[in-house]
């Protein structure tokens, strides 16, 4: 595969980076500790663009600064500066099957870190599985990836049984009777939507309409129209971040005010809230997990990302995300990086994290509940179920501002 100037470009600023440091070593010393490689694609351009450069990259930036600071990662007591090697996988499912191949087969990267999003881990997994390299993916929502037993493959974020429990859970608790939802035409949609529809099953909520629609689209507003005709008490979106943001907009210009309004991906992003404006995004819900309130260790990783990236991180997968990285710190610095012996630590260990106490049922992440989010005051408070919240819901939504 050919490896365009972003690829060249970023590899070059972290080898040089590597090789400034390497001055202030002994020649025989840096010969001792090379450089960990550390491989992953992402998305620059492309769809995929918006939730990948919030969300992921940004953090594996931050920790490879971080621990390369520290005079690099911790192997087994020996310290290695991370040398990272990526590149744009273009928001495209090929390139990023065909990058991963390259980078676990053939340039046989010490470890890698995952791609953005469902679909993308989706086809990226049996990759994974079958050149033996841990994946902790921290944006991927499958109950088929679970299902599929691959013992390399680590998912992070709350799945979609344990997300829609939580969100009828909190439906129930504070009088909810009817429910309208959208839901994007893929994976992540239909596999949400799939698992909401067996949460409502016995609740007495009528799901009084459900409508799909295709990824990028350009205009929600009939089925926001009809859905507003029917008056439901809360609106339910398996959204992307550009329709998340798309559907907010409409419903706030035809008066879609429901009591609760709940959307998701891109809710928990500081883009929501300066698009939609504080005010405007008062009350809006969504799938979210910390905040800096969250622990000591959240607070502490806020004000780093901020300081590093120059923006804030989302309140959702990149806690995950990061959380995935202090995993991965504490496996080799356990055992090193035997790929093998990082994969059982992985998986037969509780690991302490900025979101809590995650551990793994075979793929699946059942140590962290499912929780919503509620945008309040210019903060994303994680408001279900209260014993994981950082502030009490707001079951009435304001009017749009």
């Amino acid at each position: 595969m050919s490896q365009g100037p972003d690829f060249k470009q970023r590899r070059r600023v972290i080898q040089g980076a590597v090789a400034a440091s390497a001055l202030s070593f002994a020649p025989g010393l840096m010969a001792q500790a090379a450089p960990v490689r550390v491989g992953y694609t992402m998305s620059r351009t492309g769809p995929w663009t918006g939730g990948a450069q919030v969300s992921q990259e940004p953090n594996f930036l931050l920790w490879a600064e971080q621990q390369n600071a520290a005079g690099g990662l911790d192997i087994r007591g020996v310290k290695r500066r991370i040398e990272l090697i990526s590149s744009d996988d273009r928001s495209d499912v090929e390139t990023v099957v065909r990058t991963y191949e390259k980078l676990m087969g053939s340039d046989k990267v010490d470890m890698v870190l995952p791609p953005w999003g469902s679909n993308a881990n989706f086809a990226v997994a049996p990759l994974a599985n079958r050149f033996g390299y841990p994946f902790l993916a921290p944006t991927a929502l499958s109950r088929r990836l679970v299902e599929m037993k691959l013992p390399f493959f680590f998912l992070l974020l709350q799945q979609p049984k344990s997300m829609c429990d939580a969100l009828v859970d909190m439906f129930k608790a504070n009088g909810v009777r009817s429910v309208a939802c959208i839901y994007v035409d893929d994976l992540f949609g239909l596999e949400n939507y799939a698992a909401f529809k067996v949460a409502l099953q016995g609740t007495g909520i009528n799901l009084v309409e459900d409508k799909s629609y295709p990824g990028g689209v350009k205009d929600l507003s009939p089925v926001l129209r009809s859905i507003k005709d029917k008056n439901p008490d809360a609106f339910v979106g398996f959204t992307y971040p550009p329709d998340t943001i798309l559907a907010s907009r409409q419903s706030k210009e035809i008066g879609l005010n429901p009591k609760i309004f709940y959307a998701s991906v891109g809710t928990a992003f500081p883009l929501y809230k300066n698009v939609m404006t504080p005010a405007g995004a008062e009350g809006v819900m969504g799938m979210g997990s910390w905040n800096g309130k969250t622990s000591p260790g959240a607070k502490a990783y806020f004000d780093a990302h901020l300081a590093s990236q120059k923006k804030e991180p989302d309140r959702w997968a990149s806690g995950a995300c990061w959380a995935g990285l202090e995993i991965l710190t504490a496996a080799v610095k356990q055992v090193g990086l035997d790929r093998k012996a990082i994969r059982d630590y992985v998986a037969n260990s509780t690991h302490k994290t900025i979101i809590g106490d995650i551990r793994f049922q075979g793929s699946e992440n059942v140590g962290t509940p499912g929780t919503v989010g509620q945008w309040q005051n210019g903060e994303f408070e994680v408001v279900w179920p209260a014993a994981r919240a950082t502030a009490k819901l707001n079951p009435n939504k304001s009017a749009w501002k």
